[in-house]
């Protein structure tokens, strides 16, 4: 494979004296011999995307590293000067247990306080949430946190956090975005001001603590709680740092935890992917929940943002939960919790997503609660309780395994929905019934809804080109049936039109623009399409759902729809070639 000279262009620059010794190697290297690396280092630049900007270690435009970050801060720096002009400013940065993330975290406080910016750094790992709160309780414009969140090992990442504590969202992304694509690396300012930067832990860690107690436990008896059988794995990740903390100031006194998996690591040597809606990152968990008969099983993800959870079915056998079984069960704990303490008084809203399970809605329907529906990713949800300070925020998720409770946090906590579930599972045991069983009668309730994820990975250039045109065509010849069911509507996010197929009407649609396709067909079923903001992925999500009459019909239906989605993977499958 050749080199296009403007790779070679691009590649050159990182040869001068701007750069250290070590990384002009590295590039020296890939230019002789391995042109087709070359090209993925340079032929993009790094972006934000659904959850921050994301990418591979090395060197190169299109890696993460101390120049890319670099950049990014000092882009930043100069926009907070230019936003909060004449304010003594702050940041509070937080890194995971990532290879190189406390290194890749020093290089972002040494560019924050070359810049004349007071810096708050954790000294040690901390959860993603605890940056989100540490934002609003010290005060700061800003927070930067150094994680991949669930991708491979070779990965890293930087998210930023504004003065509200929720991720950038529109306007500022794109301005900071343009800013820091007018510098160039020799701009950026390394010489740290140590002055300037204080390292944090208990004086945040406390009172993150006790914020998670408060909104996280829901007046439980004692033994109810000391009941409750709790197997929990970090998965190599930062939540050991406050999960288990967490679990034991709330009372929690049975809790196993996966001594394999229990220190972090950046390599997570037992799992092939640390993500906790992957079944095999979860295998050691339910086979400890095994071993000490736990009546649930808790997974986080290496920056603590998501929770995987097992729980044991009628016949006693433990069953992994989906994130859209747990985001309706958790949902509607909370609606009735704040119903039962007459809280509620039309001026509470719940969130998800639009590519999560149509459940959400019908829930809050029920219940007279209104349920916004946002862009994928918290920071959309973040934006909601912002732009709604007249509205009270009672809870939601995504179907990605990521929950929020209140608002002390403006993001996907896996700290606080941890200690939700387990007072959920712990208050049903104590009734003689169990979370399952909340979720059958859920069912019961409102219809069986089931969901199932495609993910199709396309690495490279040659990848992101193949995705762009999946979305091409689904757009030039959008499907009119899929696997015999006639499509009635289709909600295209990127140019905001709803399309009534049925009565050819377009409507608009007021959600921000996002390269989103989604289908609706005749039986109710919902296909949405869309390439991940965060991996060289296209994501396919399936929703079907049917009347469920009773306890006993639960396994022939659930069968009949998994059937059905198959239908559907193979339609969407032949489509797609």
């Amino acid at each position: 494979m050749g080199v296009d000279q403007s790779i070679l262009d691009k590649a050159n620059k990182w040869l001068t004296a701007t750069f250290d010794e070590k990384t002009k190697q590295q590039i020296k290297n890939l230019i002789s011999s391995n042109p087709s690396e070359l090209n993925d280092c340079f032929y993009k630049s790094l972006e934000f995307g659904t959850g921050g900007m994301r990418g591979i270690m090395g060197p190169g435009d299109n890696r993460i590293n101390p120049y890319t970050l670099g950049k990014n801060t000092q882009g930043l720096s100069q926009y907070l000067k230019e936003t909060f002009n004449g304010v003594p400013l702050r940041v509070a940065i937080a890194f995971d247990c990532r290879n190189n993330s406390k290194e890749l975290a020093k290089v972002v406080a040494d560019v924050f306080s070359a810049n004349g910016i007071q810096v708050f750094l954790f000294s040690d790992l901390r959860p993603t949430p605890e940056l989100s709160f540490a934002v609003k309780h010290l005060n700061c414009q800003c927070g930067i946190v150094l994680t991949a969140s669930h991708n491979p090992p070779e990965y890293n990442g930087y998210k930023v956090y504004w003065v509200d504590g929720g991720q950038l969202v529109p306007p500022q992304d794109k301005e900071i975005i343009t800013l820091i694509n007018s510098l160039d690396y020799d701009d950026i300012n390394f010489k740290a001001n140590e002055s300037l930067i204080s390292y944090i832990d208990q004086e945040v860690d406390l009172p993150f603590l006790k914020a998670t107690i408060k909104n996280g436990t829901f007046g439980l008896t004692k033994s109810a709680r000391e009941s409750l059988n709790i197997v929990f794995t970090p998965l190599h990740g930062t939540s050991v740092t406050m999960i288990p903390k967490a679990l034991e100031m709330a009372g929690y006194t049975q809790v196993h935890i996966v001594k394999e998996q229990e220190q972090p690591d950046g390599n997570f040597p037992t799992v092939v992917s640390p993500n906790p809606e992957e079944p095999e990152a979860l295998a050691m968990a339910l086979a400890l929940a095994e071993k000490t008969k736990a009546d649930i099983v808790i997974g986080t993800d290496p920056d603590c943002d998501r929770l995987g959870i097992a729980i044991r079915n009628f016949n006693g056998e433990m069953i992994l939960l989906n994130g859209n079984q747990a985001m309706v069960v958790m949902t509607d704990f909370l609606i009735q919790y704040w119903k039962e303490n007459k809280r509620l008084n039309g001026k509470q809203f719940v969130a998800s997503t639009i590519v999560s399970t149509p459940m959400m809605e019908t829930i809050t329907e029920a219940n007279g609660v209104e349920c916004k529906i946002s862009l994928t990713g918290f920071k959309w949800i973040a934006k909601m309780i912002k732009d709604h300070p007249e509205q009270e925020f009672i809870g939601g998720g995504e179907e990605s395994f990521g929950f929020m409770v209140g608002d002390f946090v403006r993001d996907k906590d896996a700290v606080t929905a941890t200690l939700l579930a387990c007072e959920i599972a712990a208050l049903a045991k104590s009734q003689g019934s169990s979370f399952y069983e909340q979720l059958i009668k859920l069912y019961l309730k409102h219809g069986l809804y089931k969901e199932h994820l495609i993910s199709v990975i396309k690495k490279g250039i040659s990848g992101a080109e193949e995705i762009k045109q999946i979305m091409i065509n689904l757009r030039d010849k959008p499907l009119n049936e899929i696997a015999g069911s006639k499509v009635i509507a289709i909600m295209d996010y990127q140019s905001s039109i709803a399309t009534d197929v049925v009565n050819n009407n377009k409507t608009k649609i007021n959600i921000p623009k996002s390269n989103v396709l989604i289908f609706y067909t005749e039986d109710g079923s919902k296909i949405a399409a869309r390439p991940s903001g965060t991996e060289p992925k296209i994501k396919f999500y399936i929703s079907v759902n049917k009347k469920l009459n009773s306890f006993e019909e639960f396994d022939t239906l659930s069968k009949q729809m998994d059937n059905r989605i198959k239908e559907i993977i193979k339609a969407l499958n032949q489509n797609l070639k």
